[in-house]
């Protein structure tokens, strides 16, 4: 059963309600006894995260998928830690060359 959220226009008093769907709207405020009730609409607070969607949702503009952009990052990742490996080693032939 939802929770509603009520709140009276003439005191002010704020309270959540949980109701049937069938169930009329409260009208009646508990605190002040006038009929100053309305209900309040808030935000849900769903959220969903994570990878465990259809591709068609929210796809991004270019209509590439996730994974195609994940690899291409892995990829240059990899070359730079390739790039790096080859600079530390033609520093090390360097510096034992000058000590002999």
């Amino acid at each position: 059963m939802p929770i509603y959220t009520y709140q009276c226009e003439n005191c002010g008093i704020r309270f959540e309600q949980q109701q049937s769907y069938s169930d009329s709207p409260l009208v009646r405020c508990p605190e002040c006894h006038k009929n100053a009730l309305r209900k309040v609409y808030t935000p849900v607070g769903i959220v969903f995260k994570g990878s465990g969607f259809y591709a068609t949702d929210h796809r991004s503009p270019s209509g590439a998928s996730r994974t195609s952009s994940n690899s291409e990052r892995d990829h240059s990742s990899s070359a730079t830690k390739t790039e790096t490996a080859k600079t530390e080693t033609a520093a090390k032939s360097t510096s034992s060359g000058e000590s002999t």
